[in-house]
């Protein structure tokens, strides 16, 4: 059953619209957690590693559909050899930010890895609440300059 957007939802994609036309919008989009972005040196991200992360997390469409596409896919579409996508997401793996489960059939049959972000979006959720904290702070400290500002008018109306 398809569920109707709402509003806020709607207005949300017209103004990505605006930013990146709605011709590029209508072929497809992305969705990354900016802490993610913000903090990818923190992460022990390099370059490589965010383009695969980016690359991985366009084929994640819904939480229980993880993605799994070919490592030739990935390395085709960020222009790198495959080996350098096994190599990089092996390192990803030993330092717990994604896990890749191998999808084999027989020995020397198999399909397409299944990846997972889990440890990479728990290793982002400190950075992510720090940041929560520090908006809600700065919006706290500017509702209190906002009050101080406002001139507290009195207006009696008695006869």
């Amino acid at each position: 059953m398809a569920t109707i957007p709402k509003a806020a939802e709607v207005e949300k994609l017209r103004v990505n619209e605006k930013k990146w036309s709605k011709v590029l919008m209508d072929a497809g989009w992305n969705a990354i957690p900016s802490i993610i972005i913000e903090k990818q040196e923190a992460l022990g991200l390099d370059a490589i590693d965010m383009n695969i992360i980016v690359h991985l997390s366009n084929y994640w469409w819904r939480p229980d559909n993880l993605p799994h596409p070919s490592v030739k896919t990935i390395a085709k579409a960020i222009r790198v050899q495959p080996r350098t996508v096994q190599k990089r997401v092996k390192a990803l793996q030993d330092i717990g930010l994604i896990k890749r489960e191998e999808r084999r059939y027989t020995k020397s049959g198999s399909t397409t890895n299944i990846y997972s972000f889990e440890g990479l979006i728990e290793a982002a959720r400190p950075f992510a609440e720090e940041k929560i904290a520090e908006i809600a702070s700065a919006t706290a400290a500017k509702k209190k300059r906002l009050e101080r500002k406002r001139p507290k008018i009195v207006v009696n109306n008695d006869p």
